[in-house]
C-alpha cells in the first residue's frame, strides 16, 4: 500500500506557515527553490517568469533547470531516491508521479491546501483535481496544465476540397490523402495531409494510443486501456492495437518526408506555417494559431479525436462490429474514446525538503495554480500550458482578448469540453514505472516498427514480454491494487 507522508503535526506546520502571496514582505527571504523541467520555453518559460514574480513578492528565489525530456522522469526519481536532494521541486507528466509517492518521495500537499483559501479546488476540473493531483486520496501533486489529445483539421482547406472532419480512422486516412499535396499557405509548394510527431525517445507512444484507445477501451473509464486489472495481463497483443499501428504507419503517406525524426516542436511548426491539413495534438494548436507570424489564424478548427465502427473482443482479441453491449457510450456507432495523453504538467515537491523551504515551494505552485495566474498563461500558446479549471472553460472572454476571434474560441473551448466531459475518456498510465512502459518499451517498438525493422506482430509480442517483466520487477500484485485504484475515478 502507499504510504501517506504527512501527520496532523505537519498540518500544523502548514496552518502556521500559510503566507498570504501577494505582498511584497520579503518572508522568504534567503529561500531558493530549485526545479527542475523540460527544455523551455514551453512549460520551463512561464515557471521562470512566474518565479520573478514570486520573488518580488515573497523574497523566495526560484532557479529552473531543464534537462532533454526524455531523461526527466529519471534524473527526479535518482536525485530522490539516492538522497542526493538538488531538486526540490519536480514538474513532469501526472502519471510519472504514483512511482515516486509509492517511494516516499513526495511531499503529502492535504495539509497544505486545507490552509490554502486562494487555489479554489472546486474550479479545477474534476478528472485534473481528483485524479491527476491525487494518490489514493490524498493530493500529492498540483496541476499546471491539462493535457489531452484532439483532432485539429483546417476549416478552409477541408471547405474547398468539400469534406468534413472525419469521425472515424479510417475517414481520417481518406481525408488525409484527398487533401495531401495541396499549397495550403500560398507558397507554391506542396503541403501535407496530415502531421503527427513520429521521433523516437520523445512523445510519439501518445499519438498511437490515442489511435489505440477507441478500439481498446468502450465501457467508460473505468474499463482502461492497458491491463486486466485482476491479472494485470497487458491488453495489447491483439488485433485493436495492431489496428492502430498500422493506421498510424499509413498516416506517414500523407506527412512530411522527416516525419520519423519530427518531435513535437517541428510539428507545430510546420502546422503553424500552415503546411498541415489534419494535426493530432495537445491543446496548444488553439493559442499557437493566432500568435504572430502564424499563418493559420482563423483558419484552423478541433474536434474529438476520432473513434471507431468496431472494437476488441477480449474474450477472442479480435475486432467486432460496436452494438449496444460491446459500445454503450457510441455515437451513430461510432466509439468514441478521447485520450488524456500525458495527464498534464504536474508538480510534486520532494519530502526530504525543509519545512520552510517545502511552505516555498507550495506557496509557488499554488500561486501559479491560482485563476488569475493560470487563466492567463493558458491563452498562450508559447508557454505548453492547456486549459484545466472550469472558469477557463466557461467563457470566451479571456480567449477572445488573447486574440481568438468569437467563433473559433467557441470551437476551441467546445472540442475541449466535449473530451474532457466524455464518459469513455481513457486516461493514460498511472502505476508505478509508467515511464517505462510507454516511454521506454511502448516507445521503443513502435520506432522499430515505423523504421521496418520489426513487423507489428513482433513489436506487440515484444511489447507484452516488456510490460510483464516491468510488472514483475515491481510486483504483480501490488501493480494490479494501484490500476484497480487508478481506474476508480471516472468523469
Amino acid at each position: 500500500m502507499l504510504k501517506k507522508l504527512m501527520t496532523g503535526s505537519a498540518l500544523a506546520l502548514a496552518t502556521a506557515l500559510t503566507p498570504t502571496v501577494g505582498s511584497a514582505d520579503g518572508h522568504y527571504d534567503g529561500v531558493v527553490i530549485n526545479i527542475l523541467t523540460r527544455p523551455g520555453p514551453v512549460i520551463a518559460g512561464r515557471i521562470a517568469e512566474r518565479g520573478e514574480e514570486f520573488k518580488e513578492m515573497t523574497g523566495a528565489e526560484v532557479r529552473v533547470a531543464e534537462v532533454p525530456f526524455s531523461e526527466l522522469f529519471q534524473k527526479i526519481l535518482t536525485d530522490w531516491a539516492t538522497g542526493t536532494n538538488s531538486i526540490d521541486v519536480g514538474v513532469f507528466a501526472s502519471g510519472w508521479g504514483v512511482e515516486l509517492v509509492s517511494g516516499d518521495l513526495v511531499a503529502n500537499l492535504d495539509p497544505f491546501i486545507e490552509a490554502d483559501d486562494k487555489i479554489d479546488l472546486q474550479d479545477i476540473a474534476p478528472y485534473f483535481r481528483d485524479f491527476n493531483q491525487k494518490v489514493q486520496g490524498s493530493t500529492y501533486f498540483i496541476t499546471l496544465d491539462g493535457d489531452f489529445q484532439m483532432l485539429y483539421y483546417r476549416t478552409d482547406v477541408l471547405e474547398e476540397a468539400g469534406l468534413e472532419p472525419p469521425k472515424t480512422w479510417e475517414e481520417y486516412l481518406e481525408v488525409a490523402a484527398a487533401i495531401h499535396g495541396k499549397d495550403m499557405n500560398g507558397d507554391g509548394e506542396a503541403d501535407f495531409g496530415s502531421c503527427i510527431f513520429k521521433k523516437r525517445n520523445a512523445q510519439s507512444y501518445f499519438a498511437v494510443q490515442s489511435m489505440a484507445a477507441s478500439r481498446v477501451q468502450t465501457k467508460g473509464t473505468s474499463e482502461g486501456l492497458y491491463f486486466d486489472p485482476e491479472t494485470m495481463k497487458p491488453k495489447i497483443n491483439n488485433a485493436a492495437w495492431k489496428k492502430a499501428f498500422e493506421i498510424y504507419k499509413a498516416t506517414g503517406e500523407y506527412g512530411p518526408p522527416e516525419e520519423l525524426n519530427h518531435d513535437i516542436g517541428d510539428t507545430r511548426a510546420l502546422a503553424i506555417g500552415g503546411r498541415c491539413g489534419l494535426m493530432i495534438d495537445w491543446g496548444d494548436i488553439g493559442p499557437l494559431s493566432i500568435e504572430e507570424g502564424s499563418q493559420i489564424r482563423d483558419k484552423v478548427g478541433a474536434v474529438i479525436m476520432p473513434g471507431s465502427t468496431e472494437a476488441l473482443d477480449v474474450e477472442t482479441g479480435e475486432l467486432k462490429a460496436c452494438d449496444a453491449d460491446l459500445c454503450p457510450h457510441a455515437v451513430d456507432g461510432i466509439n468514441y474514446a478521447p485520450f488524456a495523453a500525458f495527464g498534464g504538467w504536474t508538480a510534486a515537491i520532494s519530502a526530504t525538503v525543509d519545512d520552510q523551504k517545502k511552505q516555498a515551494a507550495y506557496d509557488f505552485l499554488s500561486y501559479m495554480n491560482q485563476a488569475a495566474q493560470s487563466n492567463v498563461d493558458v491563452t498562450l500558446g508559447w508557454t505548453g500550458y492547456n486549459p484545466y479549471r472550469n472558469s477557463q472553460l466557461e467563457s470566451t472572454a479571456a480567449w477572445v482578448e488573447a486574440g481568438f476571434s468569437e467563433e473559433a474560441a467557441e470551437n476551441y473551448l467546445g472540442a475541449i469540453k466535449e473530451s474532457l466531459n466524455h464518459p469513455n475518456m481513457a486516461s493514460d498510465f498511472r502505476i508505478p514505472g509508467a515511464q517505462q512502459y510507454t516511454g521506454v518499451v511502448l516507445d521503443r517498438e513502435l520506432a522499430r516498427y515505423l523504421a521496418d525493422e520489426i513487423t507489428v506482430e513482433e513489436a506487440l509480442e515484444n511489447i507484452e514480454e516488456g510490460w510483464e517483466e516491468i510488472t514483475e520487477d515491481f510486483g504483480r500484485e501490488e501493480q494490479a491494487e494501484i490500476y484497480a485504484l487508478s481506474l476508480g475515478i471516472t468523469n
